[in-house]
């Protein structure tokens, strides 16, 4: 009896462990941006690499050497979140935050935009990097990041969850003016544009508007 209740036991913890998050069964089996460009590198928590890799997305060739003056390092380490979307904003790209559930992230990732975030790599390092999700496995519940010295970083949902919420849970799309992130949220793409705007792109921001008006028509 004893036998049994353990193994009855054993099979529904399993069984939930394995449970699928119902907010992404909506979408594609399996997904992976190939074609996202990828710089490796761990200095400065990986964020030239990263940025560097998301400015290339964009058609804006550089290398994560060219962006460490710009971002102000090493002396503004601890301010290189900030810095890397104001930089981003000053190429005319637009900054877009996502909220803070898998479920966000992934849908963009299925909509072939990678996403930027920071995450706690707490075997490695002892302080948060940053990386790019480009690609996730439904039924293997895995997420793939390009993170560091890794192309091909794979990360069990739950393991990666906790790790990017433990570092804050920052998460944003660089997407060109003309390029909206899919399910928009109306008002947080026109405050990125007028980011845009107030950084000095006023051509970038006007073109994000109109960008978001022509798809409401």
């Amino acid at each position: 009896m004893r036998l049994w209740l353990a193994s009855l036991i054993a099979l529904v913890m399993v069984g939930c462990a394995s449970v699928e998050p119902p907010g992404i069964r909506h979408l594609p089996e399996r997904v992976e941006l190939n074609g996202v460009p990828f710089y490796r590198g761990n200095a400065h928590q990986s964020g030239p690499h990263v940025l560097a890799s998301m400015l290339g997305e964009q058609r804006i060739s550089v290398t994560p050497g060219l962006l460490v003056k710009p971002l102000k390092l090493p002396d503004a380490e601890a301010s290189l979140q900030g810095n890397m979307e104001q930089l981003a904003t000053g190429y005319g790209l637009v900054v877009y935050p996502l909220d803070t559930s898998l479920e966000a992230l992934l849908t963009q990732v299925a909509a072939g935009h990678p996403v930027m975030l920071r995450f706690s790599d707490g075997t490695v390092w002892s302080e948060p990097r940053y990386a790019m999700l480009v690609g996730y496995n439904r039924a293997k519940q895995t997420v793939l990041l390009r993170a560091g010295m890794e192309r091909r970083r794979l990360m069990d949902f739950n393991t990666f969850e906790s790790a990017w919420k433990d570092a804050g849970g920052w998460a944003v799309l660089i997407l060109s003016p003309d390029q909206l992130p899919a399910q928009v949220d109306k008002a947080r793409w026109l405050k990125a544009a007028n980011d845009l705007s107030r950084a000095g792109q006023e051509q970038a921001g006007a073109k994000a508007i109109k960008t978001l008006t022509s798809a409401a028509q």
